[in-house]
């Protein structure tokens, strides 16, 4: 009896990680790694900005360019640093796009930390690779190594002959 005991809880543990890991995709994201430290480009149709905090908010078809990368959003949010001489993070909601090279990602909200070199997407991501796509509740960017992370109910539709 214990010996069915033991390969009970073994088998349930082996396929409590193969579920842990399912839940988790990493994949290759644009063509090369990016400058963090290129200049940031924002355009909106408006622009609030609170002195009091250092803070911007750029509202109404909002395009944030960086080199190759490109953001558009409803909302950007922009935060500086303690100084107020560059910016440290960039927050984005309302029908988020990032394109990077051939790489399109749509979420809800991504928030993007420039010292770190992240953006974090969430909210029905949808990742498009050529005639791939993935979708998850939350995708990593690590802009430094070119590399995503995909977590949370990961999905894809493989194509066996290379066509939609």
């Amino acid at each position: 009896m214990h010996y069915i005991r033991l390969l009970f809880l073994t088998l349930a543990l082996a396929l409590g990680a193969g579920a842990t890991q399912a839940q988790e995709t990493r994949v290759a994201f644009g063509n090369s790694k990016a400058d963090t430290s290129a200049p940031v480009e924002v355009t909106a149709d408006n622009l609030d900005v609170n002195q009091a905090d250092g803070s911007a908010e750029f509202t109404g078809d909002v395009l944030v360019v960086q080199n190759e990368m490109r953001l558009t959003a409803a909302r950007v949010f922009v935060v500086y640093d303690r100084d107020q001489s560059r910016i440290a993070r960039l927050e984005a909601t309302g029908d988020v796009v990032l394109v990077s090279g051939q790489d399109a990602a749509q979420a809800d909200r991504a928030d993007y930390s420039i010292d770190a070199g992240t953006i974090v997407m969430t909210g029905n991501v949808l990742l498009s690779q050529g005639p791939s796509a993935l979708s998850s509740e939350k995708m990593t960017i690590e802009l430094g190594s070119g590399t995503a992370r995909l977590t949370g109910r990961v999905k894809t539709i493989l194509n066996q002959n290379g066509s939609k």
